[in-house]
């Protein structure tokens, strides 16, 4: 028997319908709650759908239990990717780290590592993300302030010494220098011994949501697209364990968007990367298994943990019956999660740790693989090690504590959430059909689409809390004067910048300058040419040629992208 009395077909047998008797009682129930006072307050989730007073068997009219809902690890996954999900394994626990120099970063690598983390995650400097080395112009004041600085193998080296690459799962934050910074990682395990066919890991390299949303792109949409199938294609062979690709909607949330959007974009970016895949002539049975999601977990607590379950059954869906593929495991949406960074406040930054245990704990609920919390200090400046451990333990409290782990799928068969995962999945098909009218994902973003989608989505919600429909504690509302910031705050040392530049003079002068010079034109003819860049990359990895200088070369080949202004 299914959820309110329904059989798995979706039938109720005789005697099991709902009774006369059920209908006349909820309309005098109806009349009570409408007569009976009211706090004011507006009650829409936070993406600003409406919610209903009370879930019914009224909501799931025609609901199929084996369709809509089935069994953890079984097709269509809505309630796990895993058949004993927690029981078999605790989620693995990372926390974004990247600070300073290399020598920074590695000391609060191993900080994390000594304090029951169990895998590294690690965050890179605006100019790192941006294709910029250290001593470039454009890197003046940000070498080392947001993320850690890698301009070459050298850095890399030093971020990873001491660690075994073998036994650490690694993701990294990185995107239009993905494989320059995937190479080096490469190189670094090579040196310690290590077959590429042991590491494993996730680059983010999730290069169309930066158009969409993050806006650190270099070169146009269709040769971006191309190098990330290019490391797809290489990764399938060489470094089986790795995921080349961690399809992103968690910056597509920061920017704004609603649950269904975040979604809906996320999941037609990484449909997107299948099928340039595909169009390459390759079996998706051998791609398809190491792609991976990254989303947000924001406040709405049963928002979030219906667009979890609604994500695992589209994808489960489409993987199968469109794009054919027949390995169950292709049809697995796994994902790792981060607490809304855009729910941090500058005031009152306690409350953060409140928040960010509801939006882990939704995250868990909603059944993620991997999971990083935000630490309360982020909206002043880097996690301190103070925070950054009580976000840690915010995870270790909710897997040996709580119970959360128990039972999988704990909100499956409520109708609220039944009648909530249905609801964002219908909303993400209706924009999965506006994509493809528009041609795909690439012209889409061209005519500026997603940004007008989420520009409109984000004001509607600050004209909510501008009229006080929606309240931030300690923001729009419960605001303390004078309030004081009386918490550690993570100091990035002056002289980082300094250090790093001299790394760099030092390198440019030890180097091999002909091995460099040698591989920067054989990627340049792989550019040209159309052959897979991974090979090439890597040979300028092992010559220590730095991601500045492969960026600019690509530049010449593919030009750079610059957005169309968006009204």
């Amino acid at each position: 028997m299914g959820i309110n009395g329904y059989h798995a077909n979706g039938h109720a047998s005789e005697g099991e319908q709902l009774s006369f008797d059920f209908h006349e009682a909820k309309s005098a129930w109806e009349i009570a709650a409408a007569a009976a006072k009211t706090t004011g307050f507006k009650h829409t989730s936070l993406s600003g759908e409406e919610v209903e007073q009370m879930y019914t068997p009224d909501d799931v009219k025609g609901w199929k239990y084996m369709e809509k809902l089935g069994f953890p690890g079984e097709y269509p996954f809505t309630r796990g990717v895993h058949a004993n999900m927690y029981r078999g394994k605790v989620w693995t626990m990372r926390q974004f780290a990247g600070f300073g120099t290399p020598e920074d970063t590695n000391e609060r690598f191993k900080y994390l590592l000594a304090h029951g983390q169990t895998g590294l995650s690690t965050a890179f400097d605006l100019p790192t993300l941006m294709g910029r080395d250290s001593d470039d112009p454009m890197s003046e004041g940000e070498v080392g302030i947001c993320g850690v600085a890698v301009s070459s193998l050298a850095d890399m080296e030093l971020l990873f010494d001491g660690i075994p690459l073998d036994k650490v799962s690694t993701s990294m934050t990185i995107n239009s220098p993905a494989i320059m910074v995937f190479a080096y990682y490469l190189v670094v395990a090579e040196k310690q011994g290590i077959p590429f066919s042991k590491l494993r890991g996730t680059l983010q390299n999730d290069i169309l949501k930066e158009y969409i949303a993050q806006k650190e792109y270099l070169f146009p949409p269709r040769p971006s697209v191309r190098i990330i199938a290019d490391m797809i294609e290489w990764c399938t062979t060489e470094a089986p364990q790795w995921n080349p690709v961690s399809i992103s909607g968690y910056h597509i949330r920061e920017a704004g968007s609603t649950a269904a959007q975040e979604l809906a974009f996320t999941l037609a970016d990484g449909f997107a990367y299948v099928e340039e895949c595909l169009a390459r002539g390759m079996d998706i049975d051998t791609f398809a298994p190491r792609l991976s999601h990254f989303f947000n977990s924001h406040i709405d607590f049963f928002e979030e943990i219906a667009k979890f379950r609604a994500a695992r059954r589209i994808y489960a869906r489409r993987m199968k019956e469109k794009y054919g593929a027949k390995n169950p495991r292709s049809w697995m949406l796994r994902f790792h999660t981060q607490t809304a960074g855009c729910s941090l406040t500058a005031q009152q930054p306690e409350n953060n740790i409140v928040r960010t245990a509801i939006e882990a704990l939704a995250a868990v609920i909603g059944g993620t693989q991997s999971l990083h919390t935000n630490s309360m200090d982020e909206t002043l400046a880097l996690p301190s090690e103070k925070a950054v451990k009580i976000a840690l333990r915010t995870q270790q409290v909710i897997a040996y504590e709580t119970g959360a782990i128990n039972a999988i799928d704990p909100l499956g068969g409520s109708y609220y959430i039944e009648a909530l995962t249905d609801k964002i999945e219908a909303e993400a098909e209706a924009y999965f059909d506006k994509i493809d009218s528009l041609g795909g994902v690439i012209p889409a973003i061209e005519m500026g689409f997603f940004q007008r989608e989420i520009a409109d989505a984000a004001y509607r919600y600050q004209r909510e809390l501008d009229a006080k429909e929606k309240i931030i504690v300690g923001v729009n509302d419960f605001v303390e004067k004078d309030e004081k910031i009386d918490i550690p705050i993570l100091q990035i040392a002056k002289d980082v910048e300094e250090k790093q530049v001299e790394r760099l003079r030092q390198l440019r002068a030890s180097r091999n300058a002909e091995q460099v010079e040698q591989t920067l034109a054989a990627l340049r003819q792989s550019a040209e040419d159309g052959t897979n860049l991974m090979p090439r990359v890597l040979d300028c990895a092992r010559a220590y040629v730095t991601v500045g200088e492969m960026c600019r070369l690509l530049e010449e080949v593919f030009g750079i992208y610059e957005e169309q202004v968006v009204f």
